[in-house]
């Protein structure tokens, strides 16, 4: 009898030392859908696109895609030359005309 039941304690002392958990949680793991982490995608017309073409308040588009570039502005290497195509399509400025084509 005191075998059968140091040999119980035993599996549930190795059981709970071996069976990973995460510790902080409270032994649980928290699972996250995916569906509420998916980025959604919005639709700008080139006019909307043209209306952020200031130094303060600008987008570009690069290969179809609206980029808000407004926080980068004092740091583009080429000074204000991101600004020349600002509110505008801009991929072949970023890209090159090479690589447009």
């Amino acid at each position: 009898m005191i075998v059968v039941l140091a040999l119980i304690l035993g599996v549930l002392l190795g059981a709970f030392f071996l069976i990973p958990r995460d510790r902080k949680s409270g032994g649980t793991k928290k699972v996250e859908s995916n569906a509420s982490n998916k980025k959604v995608s919005k639709i700008y017309s080139k006019a909307e696109v043209a209306l952020h073409a200031k130094k303060t308040d600008c987008w570009i588009i690069i290969k179809d895609k609206v980029y808000d570039v407004t926080s980068y502005v004092e740091e583009h290497p080429g000074g204000d030359a991101i600004l020349a195509h600002a509110g505008d399509d801009s991929t072949e400025g970023f890209y090159g005309y090479a690589s447009v084509c």
